[in-house]
């Protein structure tokens, strides 16, 4: 029998760290700055690093760290980066008997360009958005838990199905939607929402779930507990973390800390939520307490999994 089950992708993380990277002051949409890389030139790169990552890779490797029986269940490429990522899995004792190849795309694969204030990541969604020719989900009952990291591509139309098959089968889920998921509409959402029992969002994840960008966290909290009833956390960043179960709501101030890479920290605080939940049988101030102290870890060092305690 398995602890958790974990979904989501798995990419290869290539970061590119240099000090000619030119920060730019021009308004796109709602961000604040560019990197901007000059055409026609050669640009120097200090350093570079080569790490696994992903959603459903990254929450399994604090899992394992934390001693919990876990298997990773998506899909990578037939490619040198598909046989690294598994030999990784395989190096921190996860299970990959759920880990399908597909020769229908490449295995994701992710560029960083980092600076010193601001970071830009290029994404490729290859293998990781193709569902395994020979996935079935009664293959995947013998655990207590499932953990839904960003799901995109093909796997957003077996999103609804795993939710609904963890409830027949009294499987818990803590579920970290991305924007793929949270798009789908309310109608469907909503009532699938309910079947899930930890939900995690970020801030402006939250506000797009009720479809409303102007509210404060108290007021975003009430609109949200009228759709789902479970137990609910809602980071920020630097600020200020909610958890809400029943008609109790926790906070809690993230450690100050000198980042060198904000790559997993959400990653990092949903899988140390998810471990000591489980290991202190549903103590949330400890639950909090250690998601925090995982993700403050992860943010010290290069790489989604290289800090994760």
């Amino acid at each position: 029998m398995l602890d958790v089950i974990t979904f989501g992708s798995a990419t290869k993380d290539i970061f590119l760290r240099a000090k000619q990277f030119l920060i730019g002051d021009f308004k796109v949409d709602h961000f604040k700055k560019e990197i901007l890389l000059p055409l026609g030139l050669k640009i120097d790169i200090k350093d570079i690093y080569f790490h696994s990552g992903g959603g459903g890779t990254n929450v399994a490797a604090t899992l394992a760290r934390q001693g919990l029986k876990v298997a990773y269940c998506g899909t990578i490429g037939q490619d040198w980066l598909g046989k690294e990522i598994l030999n990784d899995l395989k190096k921190r004792k996860i299970e990959t008997r759920f880990v399908f190849k597909t020769k229908r795309a490449p295995t994701n694969l992710s560029v960083i360009f980092s600076t010193p204030k601001e970071r830009t990541i290029l994404v490729y969604k290859g293998a990781s958005n193709e569902v395994g020719d020979n996935f079935i989900l009664e293959r995947l009952k013998k655990t207590k838990w499932f953990y839904l990291a960003p799901l995109a591509g093909k796997w957003l139309k077996i999103f609804p199905k795993i939710v609904d098959f963890a409830k027949k089968n009294k499987i818990k889920v803590m579920a970290n939607p991305g924007h793929s998921q949270l798009k789908i509409s309310t109608k469907k959402l909503y009532p699938l929402l309910k079947k899930i029992d930890i939900l995690l969002l970020n801030l402006e994840e939250a506000k797009f779930l009720i479809r409303n960008f102007s509210l404060k966290s108290d007021k975003l909290i009430k609109e949200i507990r009228k759709i789902y009833p479970g137990i609910l956390i809602i980071t920020n960043g630097k600020e200020r973390v909610f958890l809400v179960k029943d008609n109790k709501i926790f906070s809690a101030l993230p450690r100050k800390v000198k980042i060198v890479d904000k790559t997993g920290a959400g990653d990092a605080f949903g899988a140390g939520f998810l471990a000591e939940f489980i290991k202190t049988n549903g103590n949330l101030r400890k639950s909090l307490k250690f998601a925090i102290l995982n993700s403050t870890s992860c943010l010290k060092k290069w790489g989604a999994k290289e800090g994760i305690l």
